[in-house]
């Protein structure tokens, strides 16, 4: 055999190897794809490959793919499902808004519950949404505890407990007072004004005429008896003026009740008071409670809502007792206090005409 015969033949022999190479390399290939596709028949999954497109222009993806594809799609269908949340959520909004309203419920006691986190009121024509805070004392009144009698009068159980006092506040607006026939009809405590300051330019100093009577007269029939003086100092020269005229008037006298200072917001916009910021009215009731409690007395506040969350920095006067006045017969108000004035249109025997109502939910006195 020659030579280029030997050489032919030899490119011959490595042409057949290299193509029976590649059809072993295809079976193999065929084979492990087949034991694949039969691996995950029986696992429920598909051949697992990376974005590879089939003759069919079907496109299989990797687990991650699929997983990232997955995720697109629930996003998508919250993003269109939210609209139709936010709207039906808006229409029971309003549905109760619009039934509240037509119960004749007054706007704020209608909207109030929408917002359990926030006390809502209305001060100079507008809504205020205040947080309410956490660091200040709380008191733990459950509204299904309390009953209101046929009279009006409130009432406050722990089980089929009362546990609530029955009290009032007087002034001379009461006129002449039968105070043994108030202490028949329950009532156990009473505050009696003292006096006031004016809100004009003047701020005169007024002392209620029937005071002494007063407070004679709940001490004799039994009643725990406290005082409180209607405040529009603006600087602590007249807050002292006040204080003065409280100890001389009750100098001597069985006060087992706290003497209070009386601080609120006059409607007239020339009110004393209504100029101070919140900083320097509550340093003039510290400067008050201060002196009460050097005097020997126990001070307590009287405030409403609007004065207690906007106008005064209770954190300054956590320690001392507070009375608070709210008249919509329900318990909204989270903050601490000892007495609650719940209406200005009570009716007592022993008293002519309205007189303000007042519940305690213990014996503070004793306290």
């Amino acid at each position: 055999m020659s030579e280029n015969t030997k050489e032919t033949k030899k490119k011959s022999n490595t042409g057949v190897y290299i193509l029976v190479l590649i059809i072993g390399l295809i079976i193999m290939s065929l084979l492990i794809y087949l034991i694949l596709v039969i691996k995950n028949a029986k696992s429920g999954t598909e051949p697992v490959q990376t974005g590879v497109v089939s003759n069919d222009n079907k496109k299989i993806y990797t687990q991650s793919q699929l997983n990232d594809s997955v995720n697109a799609a629930v996003q998508a269908a919250l993003a269109e499902a939210e609209p139709k949340a936010a709207q039906e959520g808006r229409r029971v909004i309003l549905d109760n808004l619009k039934l509240g309203l037509s119960l004749g419920n007054k706007v704020l006691d209608t909207i109030r519950p929408f917002y359990p986190n926030e006390l809502v009121l209305v001060s100079n024509g507008a809504y205020h949404f205040i947080p309410i805070r956490d660091d200040l004392k709380k008191n733990s009144l459950d509204k299904e505890n309390l009953v209101r009698l046929e009279s009006g009068e409130l009432q406050y159980f722990e089980g089929q407990e009362k546990i609530s006092h029955k009290g009032i506040d007087v002034s001379k607006f009461q006129g002449k007072i039968d105070w043994e026939k108030v202490a028949a009809d329950g009532v156990e405590f009473a505050f009696v004004r003292v006096g006031y300051r004016g809100y004009g330019s003047t701020g005169k100093l007024v002392e209620d005429d029937t005071a002494e009577t007063n407070i004679n007269g709940a001490i004799a029939a039994g009643i725990k008896t406290g005082v409180y003086f209607y405040t529009q100092a603006i600087s602590k020269e007249e807050m002292q003026e006040e204080i003065d005229i409280l100890l001389n008037r009750i100098q001597g006298k069985d006060i087992r009740l706290p003497v209070v200072i009386d601080v609120e917001k006059v409607s007239p916009a020339d009110g004393r008071m209504n100029s101070l910021n919140a900083e320097d009215r509550t340093e003039l009731v510290k400067y008050f409670c201060e002196k009460i409690a050097q005097a020997g007395y126990k001070p307590m506040i009287y405030h409403n809502m609007e004065m207690g969350v906007l106008m005064l920095n209770l954190e300054e006067l956590e320690q001392y007792d507070k009375w608070f006045a709210y008249y919509n017969g329900d318990i909204y108000y989270p903050y601490a206090h000892k007495v609650w004035q719940y209406s200005p249109e009570g009716r007592v025997d022993g008293i002519d005409g309205d007189v303000d109502m007042n519940i305690s939910f213990s014996a503070f006195w004793e306290e």
